[in-house]
């Protein structure tokens, strides 16, 4: 038994910490370990661990797996984590790094142990969407009810306890930042137990969950903002390390970084990120919340160029800041949103950072000015605005001792009586302001008064502190209705918080983890949302629904979800979006047969801009299936009016019938007629089940547009919907 848990260890494993700090070579470290382990072994019983229940749920192998049969003969590395905790994430590059150094085949492996601290992190799926996204590549089990935990007295996330063959605990970590120690330990251990013969190279049955996934456009998009005009997205497709520009019917403009992680300045191809989060668009520069490069990124459009602003690239532990931004170390910074300063003559002039590994709120002085209780700063200076550096749910008129709790998600409310930064923060499950006249940090909604207590959370609407949220990652306001829109991210749910009243309301979500695009909010679904953003004229919001991998379009005066954002890829268009229609390039769309009908839909009423919708959804007769390996397809055609098509993608592939294809469409701004016709067409081939026969059928959807001058709205559905018969 695990007689008195992890304090069994403390006494010897102190005695040695304190032998490490005199120690001067690294030879001398190693011989402290080495006799310590002799030490270990041979005491009269061993401090072991208990076996994990045969019940629990595994990810990344091939079934369960027992700490006493499976694992007999390896050193394993127990890594006790909660996937919501940032000092957990940190950890994971000094896990990444053992594993490089050591493989099962060495004698080591590493588990970690899944011990939820919110609710929504005992669902296994969950676990699977963090496995994913943290690229975790070890054994997980799932500890929802933290028996183990509990057995051992483990105290805090994360908590590192490493083993020896027979279970046996020798030494735990506590917290992040013990990197030398770990690879210290763990080979001085293996070393130990080879020379002993009690290390076995056997293989443990290693299944990534990563491998039986199918390829996706986006991967857990992280953050999505829109330009000023309206006409431009810019997402953090997370996943992917990747930032995608594209126009607002989801066709891409611009793919920097991506699809494998790294750390690389340059041109837009060979540019690098790591798991990017946040972002703040302004004409045509981007800057970038490089999150696990510790890093802020500036993305030039024009020159088509990335340079790093902030960081040096390993993770910071200085709280204070005040160097230029690339020698100004930093950490995990988790949002981005532009601000002005208030000595500043220029719009824009700072840039406020969530620091979600300091538990604070920084500032990148794009300009030189003065920040509330600050005093003059130089152009490029990056330092701490707000936050203790301790995590805690702490309001204080003075912003330096006001304490915060993981924030990873800003917004500015710049006009008055406002004047303030909205903070998403997570770990407290609270909304917050801070005043950009006197930089005072108040709480909004969510929480409790205890500053201390972190696990004040739930799915409640009301008022200031009786409202109650899961984990939110992102806030967004709303200038047209002065409201805070809210990602609250374990509820799976987009909440409405009026910041005059401290109302907090569910706008969107059920609180259902799943993917339904429902006829209102109130009936369709997310999945742990990160972040959001309104168009400046506050019609739709753009909500990045992370774990469902999609951007979702909500329609806030109609309330309804529309769609989520078709990601069309460059390659796959026919027009390139800056020159005009060519003609070699219509004639090669496919030709129709002959016999395909010509389906009249009614008359609609468009304006420049305007976003249209074909949802094309094609039945095959029965005992019928699609030839995948055919060129099934849709394409767009205008034969007397070309100019319609100019910037366009004109054609698609049709790659499942079973569902509906989403063809998007937005008008020119310039119309060169009041009248048009549109041609959708498709071409499918597909083969009858009991013979060999292959069919070629062909339809064609004729789609008048009347184009009004006025405003129609920013986005029309129109639904192409049509039967193949049997011959």
């Amino acid at each position: 038994m695990a007689a008195g848990g992890l304090a069994g260890l403390l006494p010897a494993q102190t005695q040695l910490e304190y032998a490490l700090l005199d120690a001067d070579t690294p030879q001398e470290k190693e011989n402290l370990v080495y006799q310590y382990l002799k030490k270990m072994d041979s005491r009269e019983r061993d401090l072991t661990v208990p076996e994990l229940g045969r019940d629990l749920q595994w990810l990344n192998t091939e079934g369960p797996i027992s700490l006493h049969k499976d694992l007999c003969g390896k050193v394993v590395v127990l890594d006790f984590f909660t996937y919501c905790c940032i000092n957990c994430l940190h950890l994971l590059p000094d896990l990444h790094a053992l594993e490089h150094q050591y493989s099962d085949k060495d004698g080591l492996i590493i588990v970690g142990v899944h011990s939820a601290k919110f609710p929504n992190e005992k669902v296994l799926d969950n676990i699977k969407s963090a496995v994913l996204r943290y690229n975790i590549v070890h054994p997980v089990v799932n500890d929802a009810d933290a028996t183990l935990w509990h057995e051992l007295e483990v105290s805090c996330w994360p908590t590192l306890v490493i083993l020896g063959p027979r279970g046996n605990m020798l030494f735990s970590l506590v917290g992040e930042g013990h990197r030398e120690k770990l690879v210290l330990f763990t080979s001085i251990t293996l070393k130990f137990y080879k020379e002993r013969g009690q290390i076995k190279d056997n293989n443990v049955g290693i299944k990534l969950y990563r491998d039986s996934l199918p390829p996706s456009p986006l991967l857990f998009p992280g953050k999505v903002t829109v330009d000023n005009s309206g006409e431009r997205l810019v997402i953090a497709d997370t996943g992917h390390h990747r930032i995608l520009v594209t126009q607002k019917n989801g066709q891409i403009l611009h793919t920097i970084g991506g699809p494998n992680s790294g750390r690389r300045d340059g041109r837009f191809s060979e540019a690098a990120f790591n798991s990017p989060q946040g972002i703040a668009v302004k004409n045509n520069v981007i800057y970038v919340a490089d999150t696990e490069n510790h890093l802020i990124r500036k993305i030039d459009l024009e020159l088509e160029m990335v340079t790093t602003v902030a960081g040096i690239g390993i993770q910071g532990v200085d709280k204070e800041g005040g160097a230029k931004g690339e020698e100004q170390p930093i950490s995990s910074p988790w949002d981005v949103v532009f601000g002005n300063s208030i000595s500043g003559t220029q719009e824009d002039d700072v840039l406020w950072i969530a620091m979600a590994g300091t538990h604070q709120v920084w500032a990148l002085m794009l300009e030189g000015g003065k920040l509330p209780k600050g005093s003059d700063l130089k152009k490029g200076v990056c330092l701490r605005f707000a936050g203790s550096g301790n995590e805690e749910n702490r309001n204080n008129a003075y912003p330096h001792k006001a304490g915060f709790a993981q924030p990873s998600g800003l917004s500015l409310a710049s006009e008055e009586p406002w004047n303030c930064l909205f903070v998403a923060d997570s770990e407290s499950s609270t909304v917050r302001t801070i005043s950009l006249k006197d930089g005072a940090v108040k709480h909004l909604v969510g929480g409790e008064r205890d500053p201390l207590n972190l696990f004040a959370f739930g799915d409640v609407d009301g008022a200031g502190i009786n409202a109650k949220l899961q984990h939110p990652l992102g806030v967004t306001w709303d200038k047209k209705r002065k409201l805070l829109y809210v990602a609250d991210s374990y509820n799976h749910k987009v909440k409405v918080v009026d910041p005059k009243m401290k109302n907090c309301a569910t706008l969107a979500g059920t609180g259902e983890a799943s993917n339904i695009i429902g006829s209102s909010f109130s009936q369709s679904t997310f999945n742990e949302p990160g972040g959001l953003c309104v168009e400046e004229n506050g019609r739709l919001m753009y909500v990045a629904d992370t774990n469902n991998h999609q951007i979702k379009v909500l329609d806030l005066d109609t309330k309804i979800l529309s769609m989520a954002l078709p990601i069309l890829n460059p390659e796959a268009c026919d027009v390139p979006d800056n020159l005009p229609v060519q003609k070699d390039k219509i004639t090669n769309l496919p030709k129709l047969p002959k016999s395909a009908p010509n389906v009249q839909l009614p008359s609609l009423t468009v304006a420049p801009g305007q976003t249209i919708q074909f949802l094309l959804k094609l039945t095959l007769p029965p005992d019928s299936k699609l030839n995948e390996e055919a060129p099934n397809s849709w394409f767009i055609t205008a034969e007397d009016n070309t100019w319609l098509l100019q910037g366009q993608c004109l054609s698609g592939e049709i790659k499942d019938v079973s569902c509906q294809t989403i063809i998007p469409f937005q008008l020119p701004r310039s119309h060169l007629s009041a009248e048009a016709i549109l041609a959708v067409k498709a071409c499918l081939y597909y083969c009858s089940k009991g013979s060999s026969a292959c069919m070629m059928k062909g339809i064609s959807f004729s789609q008048p547009l009347q184009i009004a001058s006025t405003n129609q709205g920013s986005l029309t559905q129109v639904e192409l919907i049509h039967t193949f018969l049997t011959n």
